[in-house]
C-alpha cells in the first residue's frame, strides 16, 4: 500500500490522508472491535489498555485472513469521552505503536454517546487491502 499526503494538506502526524491498495488486493472489512477477551469480557477499565485490546482485536481478524498489520487501509476509533482519548495520547501512541509498528493508515476518530458494550470505552473497525492469494 502507499499512504497518499498532498502538501496542501500539511504533513499528518500519526495517520495518512489517504491509503492506495496495489492493484488486484482483496478487501477485508473490519466490524467494530472492542477491547476484550475470548470470553467477551473487557480487558480492563483504563483507556489504554481497552484501546490497545481493540485494536488487537482488529489485527487478530487480518491475520486470520492471512494479512498483517500493513495491510491495513483504514481504521475508524469510536470513543465514549475524546477529552479522555487526548488525555491518554501518549500512552496511546505508545501502544499504537506496539502494535502497529509505524505503519499509519488513514483514520478519524469520532466521539460518540455509548457503545453497545457496557463499561466499553473505544471501538475500532477497519478495511485491509490483502495480496491476492497464491
Amino acid at each position: 500500500m502507499r499512504p497518499i499526503n498532498p502538501a496542501e494538506l500539511g504533513a499528518p502526524r500519526g495517520y495518512s490522508n489517504g491509503m492506495l491498495a496495489p492493484p488486484g488486493a482483496q478487501l477485508l472489512f473490519i466490524a467494530g472491535q472492542v477491547g476484550w477477551n475470548e470470553e467477551q469480557r473487557l480487558v480492563g477499565d483504563g483507556f489504554v489498555e481497552q484501546f490497545a485490546g481493540a485494536l488487537a482485536n482488529v489485527v487478530s481478524v487480518v491475520r486470520e485472513a492471512g494479512g498483517s498489520p500493513q495491510h491495513l487501509a483504514r481504521l475508524t476509533i469510536y470513543v465514549v469521552d475524546r477529552l479522555e482519548y487526548l488525555a491518554a495520547l501518549d500512552e496511546v501512541g505508545a501502544a499504537y505503536r506496539g502494535i502497529m509498528g509505524r505503519h499509519y493508515p488513514a483514520m478519524a476518530l469520532v466521539e460518540v454517546k455509548a457503545l453497545l458494550e457496557p463499561g466499553a470505552k473505544v471501538e475500532i473497525e477497519g478495511t485491509a487491502a490483502l495480496p491476492q492469494p497464491g
